[in-house]
């Protein structure tokens, strides 16, 4: 049983690694959509570039080759082909995934972190670095004890000798 099982080994292996070798064969293009004009297909490609990958989050549908980014290629085209306009495809989208599938969400207050959080976020950390340096500019440096600076002539001293003995 088991000597039946070792044999597998090597056809699992290689059914894996054509797996893996080939299955990028089947990647989406955009060739697959068809419209009568070339306007048409212009304006799906623009519309597409528009609208974020879910699956991804930092791809286009136009350059992701994510199954979900396929299925929501097919559904723009389907609703273009219906002849709905792009505000209401983008409509649909986002009533049915929410702003994340806009590249530009609109600013407004479930939006503001998202736009204004990198700004609020430089602002308090320049305030930081300037409050920083400025106390240290205001704090005198203290001078060393009697009992540091015989410890650091000790050590420079003892630094100066192993120096000449590697001479």
């Amino acid at each position: 049983m088991i000597h039946h099982r070792v044999r597998n080994i090597p056809l699992c292996l290689v059914l894996l690694a054509g797996t893996l070798a080939f299955g990028n064969l089947s990647a989406y293009t955009l060739e697959e959509f068809k419209f009568e004009t070339p306007g048409q297909h212009e304006a799906f490609r623009d519309l597409i570039a528009k609208l974020r990958c879910l699956v991804c989050q930092n791809e286009s549908l136009a350059g992701s080759q994510a199954g979900v980014a396929q299925d929501l290629r097919e559904e723009v085209y389907r609703m273009m082909l219906e002849g709905q306009s792009d505000e209401e495809i983008v409509t649909f989208l986002v009533d049915r995934y929410g702003d994340f599938v806009l590249y530009e969400p609109p600013i407004k207050p479930s939006t503001y972190l998202l736009w204004f959080g990198p700004f609020i976020f430089l602002g308090v950390a320049g305030y930081m670095l300037f409050r920083t340096l400025g106390r240290k500019k205001d704090e005198p440096e203290e001078d060393l004890t009697e009992a540091e600076r015989t410890r650091l002539q000790r050590l420079l001293a003892a630094d100066g000798d192993n120096q000449d003995k590697l001479k």
